[in-house]
């Protein structure tokens, strides 16, 4: 449903954004020889869940703050999706744009959203994301299931004495044993094949 402003301007909501900017970005790496894009990812297990992320050679955050959104939120969702993607894009209202770009990091790419008066959405690009290099290993880590991050132990030879242990011990033993681009491959290459996600989450894989 889409709402309308007393002046008959169109206000966004989660739900239109959302639904057009999958679309979008399943045509924009429709060529990607291995993608998964994953609605509601929970990060710090699942204390902050990011709208959309694309998996692919890096990992992509997209949060999205419709019209009928308030900004609450957005302070504290910056500091943990700053831990762990490598790039993030915010996609605004844009009633919100003013104080969404004096509260995001300069690194942080951001969209103007709005609806045209055919009902479409239309995307426009303020400002191009740029590369994180603040990332935080035991962030990263944490995307892991505990069965995942063991598996990238037995991988390291790390593992040995790790089996019964609580499971933020292991992330800790990745963050110390990995370096954090090492981590990233290991991190994305479990959510490629992670296999009983949720629906909405199907695992695209084009060509061989």
């Amino acid at each position: 449903m889409i709402a309308k402003t007393s002046n008959k301007t169109m206000q966004t909501n989660d739900l239109i954004i959302r639904s057009t900017l999958k679309k979008n970005l399943q045509l924009r790496h429709a060529k990607d020889s291995k993608v998964r894009i994953i609605e509601e990812l929970g990060v710090q297990h699942g204390t902050a869940r990011v709208d959309i992320a694309v998996v692919n050679g890096i990992m992509h955050g997209y949060e999205i703050k419709s019209d009928r959104d308030t900004l609450e939120r957005l302070p504290e969702q910056i500091i943990e999706f700053s831990a762990v993607f490598d790039k993030i894009t915010l996609v605004v209202g844009k009633q919100h744009l003013y104080n969404a770009i004096n509260i995001i990091p300069d690194w942080w790419g951001i969209i103007i959203a709005k609806i045209n008066e055919d009902n479409s959405v239309e995307f426009t690009t303020i400002r191009e994301e740029e590369f994180n290099n603040n990332q935080q290993g035991i962030c990263v880590a944490k995307l892991l299931w505990k069965k995942e991050a063991l598996k990238v132990l037995e991988e390291t030879g790390q593992a040995k004495g790790f089996y019964s242990k609580p499971r933020r011990f292991i992330y800790e033993k990745l963050a110390h044993t990995l370096d954090i681009q090492t981590l990233n491959n290991k991190v994305r290459e479990a959510l490629f094949f992670r296999a009983n996600w949720r629906l909405d989450a199907p695992l695209m894989l084009n060509g061989d």
